[in-house]
């Protein structure tokens, strides 16, 4: 049975030209994967455009449409059916009082056009006033009590954020007021300037995901056109902190590692979910002996965190700590394993019953506790496996360690893992399943939060759904463990080959920076017989990886 080749080259590239490439743009013709030859998904999505590349074909010639140019334009076109799919619930009627968001109905729920972004607007921490988010509190009614009073309940980089795309909207309502722009409700244009931004950040994903894959450019085709993306870009603004991290991940690969930190840290100040990402990184610095270049990254996040949060924190310390106190206090969220359990077990949860306004202390421990010991696990993989992992594998696991783990999974959050399941696991047809499974969630919740009085769906409708995502991340967890454990299997390390065939692995870690290619200084003992089993293959595949001869 013939095979047909991996790369579209047909002569090995030497290791050290293949793992020093990182701009997909840069690479030559016979450089870059062809996801036509590899991927049975795109062969087949290629047939009403005339197919697989040919074996002969002349790539890279085009001068406009560079990979990139086609990435972007990819993902404009989802992030534009993004948009139209929020678009109902922008409409508006006529009323004595003004004109009004046609919500009626439930329409945000009945036609699955609800953002977090539109009710954000009419908050009292954004109002057109002039008061400062985490300054004042916006409260319910007048008197209300200190303790019931609410700040700005989002991390101070995503709260100013929302604070000055609300400065936007009152200026472009005072203009337009002056017939020099465009009217329109100013709640519509509060989500169209958010989503002109939100827009550009997940175009800076796109571009970075495609400057880690290498030699994989057109596996970023997921991230630009994931099913995810057309449903959660404009859901909040997690679009935001993933173009910080991404970038992060970036500046790391580049050899830059106080930049990488920096925009780490910045990431972590608009959601903590980029700080994540020092986890891994600083623990293959120990690996490789690399800690000065993982302190540098590391003190990079943390200036860059405190230069951002400590004048909010001194100024406004109540306001400051309302995102802290929120996420201590609140309960298991619908999405969260917690709630499945107690819903299909009748489970009372580890709390039991709750009182308003009371912390559930033991889930809270817990969660961490559960988060701590996979995370421990993590890094026994990390310094234990027989070669040093990929910097974005480990990302991607300590990620999807929390999102299992924690009591909540708001929707929007899967966006996360998107740029690092596509780096991280580059196979299409599995990352797609787990992409669509998790977008379609969306109907099940919408359809749940519309309630059974209004012919939603019962709420173990959605949390099957639930679980299925779930089991699917969990699924693409273990994929990523075994080629951590068998990286013979890993598509990003293999080599290029004469055609037909697939060389042994040339490539360490594209996305490593100065991990790629470095020895290792600190390992874990691996059993002996299975250091053996993968020695032979580690010896052919360069300084970065091979890890035979030091198993002792």
């Amino acid at each position: 049975m013939s095979t047909k080749p991996e790369h579209a080259g047909t002569e090995p590239e030497e290791p050290d030209k293949v793992s020093a490439a990182v701009d997909g743009d840069s690479l030559d013709a016979a450089d870059r994967v062809a996801p036509t030859w590899t991927e049975p998904v795109a062969a087949a999505a290629s047939r009403p455009f005339g197919g697989p590349l040919g074996r002969h074909a002349q790539v890279g010639r085009q001068w406009f449409w560079t990979p990139l140019r086609v990435l972007l334009l990819l993902a404009m076109i989802t992030l534009a059916a993004a948009w139209l799919f929020k678009a109902p619930c922008l409409q508006t009627y006529d009323t004595s009082a003004g004109t009004q968001l046609d919500w009626r109905a439930n329409r945000q729920y009945t036609a699955m056009c609800y953002s977090d972004i539109i009710p954000r607007f009419g908050m009292g921490d954004l109002a057109p006033d002039g008061v400062f988010p985490y300054k004042t509190p916006w409260t319910a009614a007048p008197g209300t009590p200190p303790e019931e009073q609410h700040y700005m309940e989002y991390p101070v980089v995503t709260g100013v954020f929302q604070w000055i795309n609300a400065k936007i909207t009152d200026g472009w309502s005072t203009l337009s007021a002056l017939g020099w722009l465009p009217p329109a409700m100013i709640t519509v244009l509060y989500f169209n300037i958010t989503a002109f931004w939100l827009t550009a950040s997940w175009l800076v994903v796109v571009w970075a995901a495609m400057r880690l894959a290498a030699r994989r450019t057109w596996d970023a085709a997921l991230v630009a056109l994931s099913p995810l993306v057309f449903v959660h870009a404009f859901t909040n603004f997690d679009a935001l902190s993933a173009a910080l991290a991404t970038t992060g991940l970036l500046a790391w690969a580049k050899r830059r590692p106080w930049l990488a930190g920096v925009l780490i840290g910045l990431g972590g100040a608009a959601k903590l979910y980029p700080l994540l990402l020092l986890g891994p990184l600083l623990v293959l610095c120990l690996r490789a002996g690399r800690s000065r270049d993982g302190g540098r990254a590391l003190a990079g996040a943390a200036a860059a965190w405190l230069v951002v949060n400590l004048p909010i924190l001194l100024l406004y310390p109540v306001g400051w700590g309302e995102f802290y106190r929120l996420n201590t206090s609140r309960a298991a969220d619908p999405d969260s394993l917690y709630n499945a359990l107690a819903h299909f077990t009748g489970w009372a949860g580890f709390d039991g019953p709750l009182a308003a306004g009371q912390a559930p202390v033991v889930l809270n421990a817990v969660a961490l506790g559960l988060f701590a010991l996979a995370c421990a696990g993590i890094g026994w993989l990390a310094l234990a496996a027989p070669v040093r992992p990929r910097l974005v594998q480990l990302c991607f696991l300590v990620v999807a360690a929390f999102l299992l783990t924690n009591k909540v999974w708001s929707p929007q959050y899967s966006l996360w893992l998107v740029p690092l399941a596509v780096l991280a696991v580059p196979r299409w047809r599995w990352l797609l399943t787990w992409m669509v499974a998790d977008a379609a969630m969306w109907a099940p919740r919408m359809y749940y939060y519309l309630g059974t009085d209004n012919k939603g769906l019962p709420e173990g409708w959605f949390l099957g759904a639930v679980l299925i995502r779930d089991v699917l991340v969990i699924a693409l967890c273990a994929l990523v463990v075994h080629e951590v454990l068998h990286p013979e299997a890993d598509r990003v390390r293999r080599a290029l080959g004469p055609a037909g065939s697939h060389g042994p692995a040339a490539v360490d870690d594209p996305a490593g920076g100065s991990l790629d290619g470095a020895p290792d200084r600190v390992v874990v003992p691996w059993p002996r017989g299975a250091a053996r089993r993968i020695s032979g293959w580690a010896r052919t595949v360069g300084p970065g990886v091979q890890r035979g001869e030091r198993v002792s």
